[in-house]
């Protein structure tokens, strides 16, 4: 069955992978990004996700170009890391405002037409350091962490009408995003990581697929790691 798929931050890294994923499987694949361009093989719309009006824009785009969002999945985020104590608020907040706030502004736009259709996948990435937190990344496990209650309470708000939400939380995946993450930290993560490397985005894209898939229709407001073993028993 071929459905129209939508990936928030789909430009590059995990979103990338899991677009790809999709658009291999056959379904019909947008993705948005803030910056940079779409590759050549997908149908990129451009986006801010910290701003109601670009998401309404985004999502009326997709809808004439592929029909309606069957699948959302919610992956454009930003880091800010530093120390607390040194953190200006403006980092704290525009890392809550794209990671969960624009979490929040898209579901709640693909939920309009799921609700309709009384069928729909919303699949939102969170992060592993989002359940165990870490030092220098207040702002991300914040945001990452409140993703949890989010989903579940929407899970139970849609369910009624066959939408199913769940949380991807992915560990250390090599990524450009994590590129630049200090190298003692680095270490500390694989070394608490059971299966002592990193993840591959398209490890990621194989569990997201699977939650968009008819045989997970009975899965909702789950929290499932994708992390090697990296903070298992949160």
């Amino acid at each position: 069955m071929t459905r129209s798929v939508l990936v928030t931050g789909g430009n590059r890294g995990i979103g990338l992978a899991i677009a790809r994923s999709f658009a291999d499987a056959g379904d019909k694949v947008a993705i948005t990004h803030r910056t940079g361009e779409a590759p050549a093989s997908l149908f990129g719309v451009r986006c801010d996700v910290t701003d109601t009006a670009s998401v309404e824009r985004a999502f009326e785009e997709v809808a004439a170009h592929q029909g309606p969002v069957e699948v959302l999945v919610s992956n454009a985020g930003i880091t800010r890391d530093g120390l607390l104590l040194a953190m200006p608020d403006g980092d704290f907040l525009d890392v809550v405002g794209t990671n969960l706030m624009g979490a929040v502004r898209v579901a709640k736009r693909a939920a309009l037409s799921m609700v309709r259709a009384r069928w729909g996948r919303i699949i939102l990435i969170g992060s592993a350091t989002g359940l165990m937190g870490g030092a220098g990344i207040t702002n991300y496990a914040a945001s990452k962490a409140a993703l949890a209650g989010f989903a579940r309470s929407l899970a139970w708000e849609l369910g009624p009408r066959g939408i199913t939400v769940n949380v991807v939380c992915p560990g250390l995946i090599d990524t450009d995003m994590v590129a630049d993450v200090e190298p003692k930290r680095r270490q500390w993560v694989l070394d608490t990581t059971a299966l002592r490397r990193p993840g591959t985005p398209e490890e990621v894209a194989h569990v997201v697929r699977f939650l968009a898939a008819d045989a997970a229709g009975f899965v909702t407001g789950a929290l499932i790691p994708v992390s090697g073993g990296f903070g298992m028993g949160n």
